[in-house]
This record gives structure tokens, sequence and C-alpha cells, in this order.
């Protein structure tokens, strides 16, 4: 049976897009087969868009020391919906963080431990000026979720 993978992510930007398009590729990648992926921005995820996968990655931009306003909407619409039916649910983040993205990865963790989530990787923090590096690292986000899932990992 066909595992789901969510990705919700907030891309205000043609880099944070291109970050998208990298973890969607990893996700994607030829090897893996039993996994469906699917792609929500933050915006237009809902408690159903959780309830129907086997594990999340959450991507999202570092905003005055914060997530982006979009992703906790997300959280803000989904928490409570979700609480009591997606404990454990395998978790990853991905955070384009112009500064140190401390504040942004602080806030995600009170939030995935309220939820009862379980981080499956150490986040993501893609800091300072951009870099064409973090494309690749993008996408092993997307790969290491995928393959993870897949071989039930987690």
């Amino acid at each position: 049976m066909s595992k789901r993978l969510l990705i919700v992510a907030h891309t205000p930007s043609p880099n944070t897009q291109q970050l998208l398009q990298a973890m969607l590729r990893g996700a994607h990648h030829p090897d893996i087969n039993d996994v469906f992926v699917v792609h929500k921005p933050a915006l237009q995820a809902v408690p159903d868009d959780i309830r129907a996968c086997d594990a999340i990655l959450l991507f999202t931009t570092e905003n005055l020391g914060y997530m982006s306003g979009a992703l906790k909407d997300f959280f803000d619409r989904c928490y409570y919906p979700v609480l009591e039916e997606k404990q454990g649910l395998p978790c990853a983040i991905v955070i384009r963080a112009g500064h140190d993205g401390t504040g942004t990865r602080r806030a995600l963790d009170t939030i995935l431990t309220g939820l009862r989530w379980k981080q499956v990787q150490e986040p993501l923090v893609l800091r300072g000026e951009w870099r064409d590096g973090f494309i690749a690292e993008a996408e092993e986000a997307g790969l290491y979720m995928a393959a993870g899932l897949e071989a039930g990992v987690f």
C-alpha cells in the first residue's frame, strides 16, 4: 500500500520556490515507488490533508525571527482538529532563514511537541545569504522523507 507524504510550504520568492521544487524532486526520486507526494501551500492546507498523510515536511521562511504568517495560519486552522488523531506523525522542518532561524525553530519545536509529532531528522536551517548549495540540501530533505517513509523507518 502506498504511503502519503504531505509537503506544506510557504514560498513567497523565486528562491523559496526553487527550494520547494528541489524538495519535490527529492521526494519523487525514481528509486522511490510506494510514496505518493502531495504539496499544499500553507494557506491552502487543511486538517483533512494532515489526516490523509503518513508523514509531513514543513517548509517556511524566517519572518521577523518567527515562522511565516502563512505557516502560523496553517497551524492555527489545523492544530486542534488533528491534535488527538495524528499523534506520532513523522515530520521534518526546512527553514529558509536570512538570519539564524533560532526563533523559527523554537516556535516550530513548541508546536510540534504540543501536537506530539515526531521529528525524524534534525531541522534543516538554510541560513544567511542565498547559496546555490541550498538546493541540494532541500532535495536531500525531500528524498530522506520519502525514502524513510517507503522503507518504514518511521
